[in-house]
């Protein structure tokens, strides 16, 4: 499956998974409790100054980073056309600061120390007889399609940019929808084959 991990080193590459995935929680529950417009303002300013700061590695997702914004604008947008325009910049900065977060740790970190980070928290479960690789593995996967998926829409979408000079938009759905399918196919014969059944 193609993934967004950056091969290009940051300094957020040196950090330990389960710090990632620690400050990620904390940083993501943070944005949910927090109201008060300035201080959501001022955490989603300090979230972008860190996406930048992975240099090269963060700037190539500009694209998704594009989209997110398109989708923060049209939620405040609607919040303003219901007359709440306070609303819908919060909620705006909640999403745009918590994807920032969530898109550093996927371009950051590999999917194999996630998958160990998982394991050892789910480790607990084990003595009640819970396959707790399996679970993980299926969490895990979750996570990767998630990122596969967005992977294949970019490809699908330069090589069309490319053929006739604008983005593809609802027309690549179909082929989107096959290349997917074909993903989970190939996997699940991987799985079978190393699982056992």
């Amino acid at each position: 499956m193609r993934s967004l991990y950056a091969t290009r080193r940051t300094w957020l590459h040196g950090v330990p998974a389960w710090v990632k995935l620690l400050a990620l929680s904390i940083g993501g529950t943070a944005l949910m409790l927090t109201g008060a417009l300035g201080q959501l303002a001022v955490a989603a300013m300090i979230v972008l100054a860190l996406f930048l700061s992975l240099g090269p590695a963060g700037w190539r997702q500009w694209r998704m980073l594009r989209g997110l914004l398109i989708a923060c604008t049209l939620i405040a947008g609607f919040h303003w056309l219901a007359g709440d325009p306070a609303v819908g910049v919060i909620s705006a900065l909640r999403i745009m600061a918590a994807s920032m977060l969530a898109l550093m740790l996927t371009i950051t970190t590999r999917f194999d120390d996630l998958l160990t980070v998982l394991e050892t928290i789910l480790s607990p479960l084990r003595r009640f007889g819970v396959p707790v690789e399996r679970i993980a593995l299926g969490i895990g996967l979750t996570l990767r399609f998630a990122e596969n998926f967005y992977a294949q829409w970019q490809r699908l979408d330069d090589a069309h940019r490319a053929r006739t000079g604008r983005g593809g938009g609802l027309r690549l759905l179909a082929p989107l929808a096959i290349r997917a399918l074909q993903t989970a196919e190939r996997v699940a014969d991987a799985l079978v084959a190393r699982l056992g059944g």
